[in-house]
C-alpha cells in the first residue's frame, strides 16, 4: 500500500519516494524546433520560418535527386511512353532489357574496368603525393616556399582546357599516348589537393613535430606516427573527389584514347548517345550503370568525408 504524502518536499525526501516509485518522475521537456513570433531566439525560427526552410529542402533535394529518379525510372520502363503528362516515375511494366542492350552495343563491363584502373590510381597518387607535399608546405620551413604556394594558387586560376595541348605533347613525347597510364598521369596529383592537405597539416601543433624531431624521428616516421592520424578525414575528402574527378573525365580520355578497346566509361557511352539516339531507355541505363560505383565510393565513405569536411572548415 503506497502512502501519499500532502504538501511540498524537501529534494532528499522526493529523491527517496521517487527511488520507491510513489511519486513518478518528471518528464523530460521537449524543446520545439521552432519559437513564437514574440520569443527571442536565433538558434531557432519560426513556424513560418520553419516551413519555408522545409519547402526549400524539399525543392533542392528535387533539383540535385529529380534527374537520377528520371534516369532509372526511364531504363526501367518498357513500351510506355516515357515523356507522357504527368510523368510516371513508377514503371507499368518495369524490365531490365535496356541493361542488356547497352552490354551487346559496347563492351560496358570492360571501359567500366578501365575507368577503375584510372581512378584506382588518381585516388593512390593524390593520397601519397597531396599528403608529402602538404606534409612540406604546411609545416617545413625552407626557401621559395612562397613562391611554391604562388606557383600553386595560379594553377588554380587556370581552366584545365589550357594545359591539354602541353599535357598531350608530354604524354606523346614519353611514349604514353593511347594508353591508360596515359590517362592517369596528369591526373595524380592536384593542386587544389596539395593546398587542401596543406591546410590540414598546418592544424598539427609545431611543438608536437619539434618534439619528435628532437627525438630523432624521421621524416618518415613524423609522416607516419603524427601527420597521417590527424589528416584521415582531410585525406578521405580528397580521395572521394579525387575519384569523381577521375571517373567522369571525358575531354582528357578523349584525346589520348584513340584505339576504342582503351576506352574509360565516359568516352564509350558516346557511343550510345550515336547508335541509340532514338531510344532514351538504354542511354538512361548506361547513365545509371555509370553512377553506380560512385554511389558506392560515397554511401561507404560518407562517414568520415564529413568528419573531413568539417575538421577542415574548422581549421581553415
Amino acid at each position: 500500500m503506497s502512502t501519499t504524502i500532502e504538501g511540498p518536499l524537501d529534494p532528499k525526501t522526493e529523491l527517496l519516494t521517487r527511488e520507491a516509485g510513489d511519486v513518478p518522475p518528471p518528464k523530460p521537456y521537449k524543446e520545439k524546433p521552432w519559437r513564437s513570433r514574440r520569443a527571442f531566439d536565433p538558434r531557432r525560427p519560426t513556424f513560418a520560418g520553419l516551413m519555408l526552410r522545409y519547402l526549400l529542402l524539399i525543392v533542392v533535394l528535387l533539383i540535385a535527386v529529380g534527374p537520377f529518379i528520371w534516369q532509372l525510372s526511364t531504363s526501367l520502363k518498357g513500351n510506355e511512353d516515357i515523356y507522357a503528362f504527368p510523368p510516371n516515375i513508377i514503371p507499368q511494366d518495369p524490365t531490365l532489357s535496356a541493361y542488356s542492350q547497352v552490354n551487346e552495343v559496347i563492351p560496358i563491363y570492360l571501359y567500366a574496368w578501365h575507368s577503375v584502373l584510372v581512378a584506382a590510381a588518381a585516388v593512390i597518387g593524390n593520397i601519397v603525393f597531396a599528403t608529402l607535399a602538404g606534409y612540406a608546405v604546411g609545416t617545413m620551413r625552407f626557401k621559395g616556399k612562397m613562391i611554391v604556394m604562388g606557383i600553386l594558387f595560379s594553377v588554380l586560376l587556370l581552366p584545365g582546357e589550357v594545359t591539354l595541348l602541353s599535357q598531350y605533347v608530354i604524354i606523346r613525347n614519353l611514349g604514353l599516348a593511347n594508353s591508360l597510364a596515359g590517362v592517369a598521369l596528369p591526373g595524380i596529383v592536384g593542386a587544389i589537393n596539395v593546398l587542401l592537405m596543406a591546410t590540414a597539416c598546418r592544424g598539427i601543433p609545431q611543438g608536437v613535430l619539434d618534439a619528435a624531431t628532437v627525438d630523432g624521428a624521421t621524416t618518415v616516421q613524423r609522416i607516419r606516427h603524427i601527420v597521417w592520424p590527424n589528416v584521415k578525414g582531410m585525406v578521405s575528402v580528397i580521395a572521394v573527389f579525387s575519384f569523381i574527378g577521375a571517373w567522369d573525365d571525358f575531354l582528357w580520355p578523349l584525346i589520348v584514347l584513340s584505339d576504342p578497346e582503351k576506352y574509360t566509361l565516359t568516352v564509350g557511352m558516346s557511343y550510345l548517345n550515336s547508335t541509340f539516339a532514338a531510344d532514351p531507355r538504354v542511354i538512361a541505363a548506361g547513365t545509371v550503370i555509370a553512377l553506380v560505383p560512385i554511389i558506392i565510393v560515397f554511401a561507404s565513405a560518407q562517414r568520415v568525408f564529413f568528419k573531413g569536411v568539417e575538421a577542415g572548415g574548422i581549421k581553415g
